[in-house]
């Protein structure tokens, strides 16, 4: 049997006020029911997976049709190469394949294998430190795999992924407001001054002037930056804007969200 294991993270930066971090995923539940448009070996290295992680106290993970169309994609390639690799010439990387097919992460991993039957794949990678490290990582949480029969074996593709939610600017912005608001400080009702902030690194000159400014990316929009909590907390300030704009490519196509808090 042949077997190989990638991983990719969302890296760590902080430059000036900007923030740029590793979030968290989606939270994720129980597994589901096999849908209809899974084929049954993919589905079974689901099972497999999940009952192994169960056994090492990493939650369950769910299936994710985007991750499963980057892996059929990449297996035919492997079937038609017959040589297993994570890249093929002129193919794009990990990162680029599974954000083209519509998956949303911060965290992307990938194991190979060409083997007997999904139990013995599952077993070799079981029986392979790096393999067994990306399958029962607790930080991810959705998994798309494909399985393509030939040659007399089973070639197969499992994506793991740490899920990141899909939000708007509007929800991106009102999900911060909330944060900010939680500390008893007001919310500005004009959140324009903030928005070019955010995607031009000024404050407009007709604006009212803040008197800290603070601008991040980051998958992870359940708590404010530390910087911008102990701000907060210190009683100074009583006006916030809040705004958000497109994100800069950072560390390939992860997912995140860029957001400007002036505090007035």
């Amino acid at each position: 049997m042949r077997i190989l294991r990638h991983s990719l993270v969302l890296a760590l930066a902080l430059v000036a006020s900007v923030v740029l971090v590793k979030g968290q995923s989606a939270p994720s539940g129980t597994q589901p029911g096999k849908p209809d448009s899974v084929q049954p070996e993919a589905w079974q290295l689901l099972v497999l997976a999940n009952e192994a992680r169960v056994q090492a106290g990493a939650r369950p993970l769910q299936w994710d049709s985007a991750l499963a169309a980057a892996a059929r994609q990449h297996c035919l390639r492997m079937v038609a190469e017959g040589q297993i690799s994570h890249r093929y010439g002129g193919e794009p990387d990990l990162v680029a394949r599974t954000s083209q097919a519509g998956a949303h992460f911060s965290l992307i991993e990938e194991n190979l294998a060409v083997g007997p039957s999904p139990a013995g794949i599952q077993d070799e990678w079981m029986h392979s430190e790096t393999h067994r490290t990306n399958l029962l990582n607790p930080q991810v949480d959705r998994l798309g795999v494909a399985v393509i029969a030939s040659r007399g074996v089973l070639y197969a593709v499992a994506d793991y992924a740490q899920g990141v939610a899909v939000r708007t600017p509007a929800q991106v912005e009102a999900t911060v407001t909330a944060l900010v608001r939680a500390s008893g400080v007001a919310i500005v009702a004009d959140a324009s001054a903030a928005r070019v902030y955010c995607a031009q690194n000024r404050v407009p000159p007709s604006a009212p002037q803040p008197s800290f400014l603070m601008r991040w990316q980051n998958s992870d929009l359940s708590h404010l930056p530390q910087p911008l909590t102990d701000r907060l907390a210190s009683g100074r300030f009583h006006q916030a804007a809040i705004g958000s704009c497109p994100a800069e490519e950072a560390e390939g196509q992860f997912t995140a969200y860029r957001v400007a808090v002036l505090l007035y």
